[in-house]
């Protein structure tokens, strides 16, 4: 790991008792501030990745480090975000995003931090609704104000807008990017979503393999904000296209290099 890493994985293997390898000598380095993506094939490893490092995955071989130190269980400077909200259907959802406050917060540093974070996510009006009374993108945005109750320095997010319509997808892909300006937090996100990727990241990383490996990593090289239909984004959308299709077919692929080649407690 290099001094400047965020996250680090080294030579990380994983297997579930009595199965095969899951993963075999994986090793990814993000840096501060960095959004990467994690794009692969359905049960390539994407979302066993996050579960490691968020420490919720214990047993592995191989080397796991946040912010320079061992993942040894969750700890608050990592939120993860699911697919799905799971948000605690009888609280409000001011209180749901409360719950991911640090238990040392004082009450009144708490209730301050929670407006914040309701402004940022857009809900101050959704503040007393319950989880039933909230469309999924809303729900998703909770679940997104939770995640950063905490202040952790990275977020994990596991194909958060999966379950959600295309134009909503959109809107909150525009907000995680409106969240990083703010926070400038560090994001790993797994996606199946090659135009998600594209817009979100400064490095799009392909998995391939059974068990899985990173095959290549394509850097990203267009300033933010982007606009999804800049002819730019063609060619690496092409690149990761054939990159998947091969991942997802099981061949080989040999690494290409790629085209061009506000809340307090942060």
């Amino acid at each position: 790991m290099t001094a400047a890493s965020a996250i680090s994985a080294e030579h990380v293997s994983k297997r579930y008792p009595g199965g095969d390898f899951v993963l075999r000598s994986l090793s990814l380095e993000v840096a501060p501030s960095e959004i990467v993506t994690l794009l692969g094939p359905s049960g390539s490893g994407k979302s066993t990745v996050l579960r490691l490092l968020s420490g919720l995955e214990r047993e592995h071989e191989g080397k796991l480090l946040v912010q320079g130190l061992p993942v040894q269980g969750p700890t608050p400077s990592v939120g993860m975000m699911f697919q799905e909200p799971r948000l605690l259907p009888w609280r409000t959802v001011r209180d749901n995003v409360a719950f991911g406050l640090p238990r040392t917060l004082s009450k009144e540093l708490g209730a301050t931090r929670v407006e914040q974070l309701l402004t940022l996510v857009q809900l101050t009006e959704a503040r007393d609704k319950l989880p039933k009374e909230l469309s999924g993108g809303m729900a998703q945005r909770v679940a997104l104000a939770r995640c950063l109750a905490g202040a952790p320095s990275v977020l994990l997010l596991d194909e958060p807008f999966s379950a959600v319509d295309a134009l909503t997808r959109m809107h909150l892909q525009e907000l995680l990017l409106s969240i990083w300006t703010h926070t400038r937090l560090t994001m790993l996100l797994v996606t199946h979503d090659i135009d998600e990727a594209l817009f979100l990241s400064d490095r799009v990383a392909v998995l391939r393999g059974s068990p899985a490996n990173i095959e290549e990593t394509l850097v990203v090289p267009l300033p933010r904000p982007r606009d999804r239909r800049d002819e730019a984004l063609g060619p690496l959308r092409s690149h990761l296209v054939e990159a998947l299709r091969l991942a997802g077919n099981g061949h080989s692929h040999e690494a290409a290099e790629g085209p061009g080649g506000l809340i307090a407690g942060w």
